[in-house]
């Protein structure tokens, strides 16, 4: 891998880890379109580095936010902090069985082209859904609310189906405030990512296959793009602007899926 490509995938990551559009199926589709010989969701070395570039990027955009939850952590009486870090907790349950127990077959048995196509057309129908439906929005997220959005983060799991799209569509038709279900789909990815970082690490699956430059533009260009990215998708949400993406993901899906074919 160049330092270019790299830079390129990087800027793919970044982008695509909190736009409605799919991490995974966007760098499944730009290794195939590149050509690269490494590809970068099976390298952990350099999936993992991403990955941390995206964390960090979150944890800069919402700061503010993580710092107020930690403080509340620590005290003595449940306050509004621990119970919104509960709900983080609860939401972690079905993306923590499945990364545990169902992950590796996942990626073999659906990492193709056809299935990112069908999955980006599957996360344009859920995006316009969410979109045109009116649910009466609630006061706040409830703990059975963080427990079906973590389902859909674990469905997430399949290439092409977008995580932020499917956590953040699903709470806005269980009728969650914009602002506040885009928040909690950008802090309730924080665990898993790390938690899966470390179960990686310790079973010994980390370390080579890329040299170290190219490393180090992947990971600042996923940086910089994320944080970018995490910014306007906060925006874009509070703006109720989903449909844009919708009609994106049903263009990309149509040509993927048509590749396929081809």
């Amino acid at each position: 891998m160049t330092t270019i490509q790299a830079i390129i995938l990087g800027i793919i990551q970044g982008l695509t880890e909190f736009l409605p559009v799919s991490s995974s199926g966007h760098l499944q589709l730009a290794n195939e379109l590149l050509g690269t010989s490494l590809n970068p969701e099976s390298d952990l070395t350099f999936s993992l580095t991403l990955h941390a570039a995206t964390v960090l990027s979150t944890i800069v955009v919402l700061w503010r936010e993580i710092w107020r939850l930690l403080r509340g952590l620590f005290s003595r009486k449940f306050n509004d902090e621990q119970a919104y870090i509960l709900k983080i907790v609860i939401s972690m349950v079905p993306i923590g069985v499945v990364g545990i127990f169902f992950m590796d077959y996942i990626e073999a048995a659906f990492s193709s082209i056809l299935v990112v196509g069908i999955m980006l057309l599957v996360t344009a129908a859920l995006l316009c859904f969410a979109y045109y439906a009116k649910p009466r929005q609630k006061a706040e997220l409830s703990y059975r609310d963080a427990f079906i959005i973590g389902l859909s983060q674990a469905v997430a799991t399949l290439p092409g189906l977008s995580r932020s799209g499917t956590t953040i569509a699903t709470g806005l038709l269980l009728g969650n405030r914009k602002e506040s279900i885009a928040q909690f789909s950008f802090l309730m990815v924080l665990p898993p990512i790390l938690g899966n970082a470390l179960l990686d690490i310790v079973k010994g699956n980390f370390g080579g296959g890329v040299e170290m430059w190219p490393l180090v533009a992947g990971f600042l260009s996923a940086f910089v793009t994320g944080a970018l990215a995490c910014r306007f998708m906060l925006d874009i949400v509070r703006r109720g602007k989903l449909i844009w993406f919708a009609v994106y993901c049903a263009v990309a899906g149509a040509v993927a899926t048509i590749t396929y074919f081809v």
